[in-house]
This record gives structure tokens, C-alpha cells and sequence, in this order.
């Protein structure tokens, strides 16, 4: 009976022993978890990388990989944050830029025609020279709201199936004066009308920025083709000129934001009128399609899907 107490308490004593080590060794062991969490979060908190390895088994890994997550989704939107803070630098660099020299303008008229009678002909010569830099003020501020709403999808912009006759008759229209002051032929070749996906008001306005350009950059007696060609998914509307050309490589540049080339520095621009166009292209799923020869001419193909029926 004795020794059947003994072997109890030993065996008390043992269960006690072993439940005394396994609480010490539990509590060490959530102390170095929660330690090593505290350090994960730290590390996140500093930007420095996770240490932890996240390909071993057990809680402290699955951390590792939650962490490690965390952290590059952090990263990532930190790294966006500074994208937008430099487009939105650049943008208003560019935008001064593209109104410095107007404004400095419309002020020297101005001075000028403080101090002259109004009744004079020089009066109205200025005058008219102001209005024409006040224009260009407004319609660069036009464009550069158009453009920041279509890059943060303010605008609501809708398209259907319509016919691409009136839309290209109506950018025809909008350029037609230019082109007669400079004596440029603008030769639309026969074609079938066709039904195509297009915003009219937007697509008229990409249609009027090629011809515009294609009116600027060629010479006076110059010519400018306009061809409509139905594919199988697409149709294809091209611009083609016999003006200055684009060197080969500058054709993926020439419709990124404010870009202009040092060929056109001396001529009036603002570099906004492609990466519109580019811009209005997609939001209807179609595209802008380059090809040009330098001294020779371009060719502006806008792409935009057929009309399912």
C-alpha cells in the first residue's frame, strides 16, 4: 500500500515536472513568436525587408508570407503615390510652360495699347493680335482640362453605332479655313459609308487635331489625302500628308503628353493634341496607327471597330 502511495506522487510529481516544463516552454515560445511579430512589424513599419522566411511550416512563416504581402502592397501604393505626385509636377511645370509665353504676350499688348490712340491703326492691329493670344490661352486651358478629366475618368463618355461620313465631314468643316489660307487641297477619296463604334463630338475632335497638324506641318500648295478602308474587324480612316515627316525615332514619342519635337520648336503648338487624340481613341477600343517619312510626309491611320450586326 506504501509503495503504491510512492509510485502516485512520483507520478504526480512527474506530470507536475513535465506540465511545468511544457508551460515554460510554451511561454518561451510564444515570447519568441510574439517577438519576432513585433519585429515583422517593425521591419514593415521602417520599409526595411521581412527577415523571416516564408517557406518553412508554422504560424511564424504564415506571418512571414502575410507580412511580406502587406509590405509589397505598401510599396506598391507608395510608389504610386510618388508617380501621381510627379505626373501632377509635371503637369503644372508643362502648364506653365505651355501659358507662359500667351500671357507675356497678351501683357506687352497690353502696354502697347495703353499708350496708343485708340483711333490709330496700330491700335487695332494689337488688339487683335491680344484676342488672338487670349484664344490660344483658352483653348490650351480647354485642352488640358479635357485631358486631365479623360485620364481621371471624370467625363462620361458614351459611344454607339453611327456613320463615319458625318463625323468626318464635320472635322473637314471645323479645318477647312486653315487649309484655304495656306492653299492646301484637302481630297477626301470615294468611299462607302460604313456604321462604325465612335463617340461623334470626341472623334470629330481627333479627326480635326490630325488635320490640323497635317494643315500646320505642310507647306503652303501642300496636299492632304483622306482614305477610309474597311477590314474585317476594323476600319481604318488615314490622314496623309506631303508635310515635314516625323523622324523614325520619334514615332512612339510624338503622342506622349507635352512632347514636341526640336524640328517644330519655331512652329505654334502645344503638344497635346496627339496624346488627346490617342486618349479618346481608347476609350471608343480603338487605336492610333503612325507611319511617316521624314521630308516626305505621314500618315495618320485611326482604327475603329466595325459595327456588329
Amino acid at each position: 500500500m506504501e509503495r503504491e502511495n510512492v509510485m502516485i506522487v512520483i507520478i504526480f510529481v512527474a506530470f507536475l515536472v513535465i506540465a511545468i516544463v511544457c508551460c515554460i516552454y510554451l511561454y518561451w515560445n510564444d515570447k519568441k513568436m510574439y517577438q519576432e511579430v513585433y519585429q515583422m512589424l517593425d521591419d514593415i513599419l521602417d520599409g526595411k525587408p521581412i527577415v523571416q522566411s516564408d517557406i518553412k511550416e508554422g504560424r511564424i512563416s504564415a506571418l512571414a508570407n502575410k507580412g511580406k504581402r502587406v509590405q509589397e502592397k505598401m510599396n506598391l501604393e507608395i510608389a504610386n503615390a510618388m508617380e501621381e505626385k510627379e505626373q501632377v509636377k509635371g503637369l503644372i511645370s508643362n502648364m506653365s510652360h505651355q501659358l507662359k509665353t500667351p500671357l507675356a504676350n497678351v501683357m506687352m499688348y497690353e502696354e502697347i495699347l495703353a499708350k496708343e490712340d485708340f483711333q490709330s491703326e496700330n491700335y487695332y492691329k494689337f488688339l487683335n493680335k491680344m484676342q488672338v493670344q487670349s484664344e490660344k490661352i483658352e483653348w490650351i486651358l480647354q485642352s488640358l482640362f479635357k485631358m486631365v478629366k479623360l485620364e481621371q475618368n471624370v467625363i462620361s463618355f458614351e459611344a454607339d453605332n453611327l456613320p463615319i461620313k458625318d463625323t468626318v465631314l464635320d472635322a473637314v468643316n471645323i479645318v477647312y479655313g486653315k487649309a484655304d489660307k495656306k492653299n492646301i487641297e484637302i481630297e477626301v477619296e470615294a468611299y462607302s459609308d460604313c456604321v462604325l463604334y465612335h463617340n461623334r463630338k470626341w472623334t470629330t475632335e481627333v479627326f480635326a487635331n490630325l488635320l490640323e497638324n497635317a494643315i500646320k506641318y505642310t507647306k503652303t500648295g501642300g496636299k492632304i489625302r483622306i482614305k477610309v478602308n474597311p477590314y474585317e474587324m476594323y476600319t481604318s480612316i488615314s490622314f496623309i500628308d506631303n508635310g515635314i515627316g516625323i523622324k523614325t525615332e520619334e514615332l512612339t514619342e510624338v503622342c506622349k503628353r507635352f512632347y514636341r519635337s526640336s524640328d517644330v520648336a519655331n512652329v505654334e503648338g502645344s503638344g497635346i493634341g496627339l496624346y488627346l487624340s490617342k486618349m479618346i481613341l481608347e476609350k471608343e477600343k480603338g487605336y492610333l496607327n503612325i507611319t511617316s517619312e521624314h521630308g516626305v510626309g505621314s500618315n495618320f491611320s485611326v482604327f475603329l471597330q466595325n459595327c456588329k450586326k
